[in-house]
């Protein structure tokens, strides 16, 4: 009975060795671990940062869009006569050239 409890123990031994020799094993590669992500979290990589200057343009091509239509509407107003739809057509305007010194020029051809 007494070598079955020293066969345990003897293999109990064993396996702990092991475990605890993974666990040393986490213990020095987390700081590495720990700051590698640390990096990763704060840079952004060169095909995300396209990305989001993509998703930029985008959104400002949009806004764009939005004002050409409105410009078209208020200087049709002020080719009537209207004096407030020049003035709004100005303003949008002043908006579109800000907004058109953002957006990239394509190269012809």
């Amino acid at each position: 009975m007494r070598s079955a409890h020293l066969i345990v123990l003897t293999l109990a031994a064993l396996a702990l060795q092991g475990c605890l020799a993974r666990a040393a094993v986490d213990v020095v590669t987390l700081p590495v671990k720990a700051a590698s992500a640390g990096v990763d979290a704060v840079t952004t990589s060169q095909s995300e940062a396209d990305e989001k200057r993509g998703r930029e343009i985008r959104k400002r091509e949009e806004r764009l869009g939005a004002l050409e239509r409105d410009y078209d509407r208020q200087m049709e107003r002020c080719g009537d006569g209207d004096d407030a739809a020049c003035d709004k057509a100005q303003a949008i305007r002043a908006e579109m050239n800000a907004l058109m010194r953002g957006v990239p020029v394509e190269p012809e051809g």
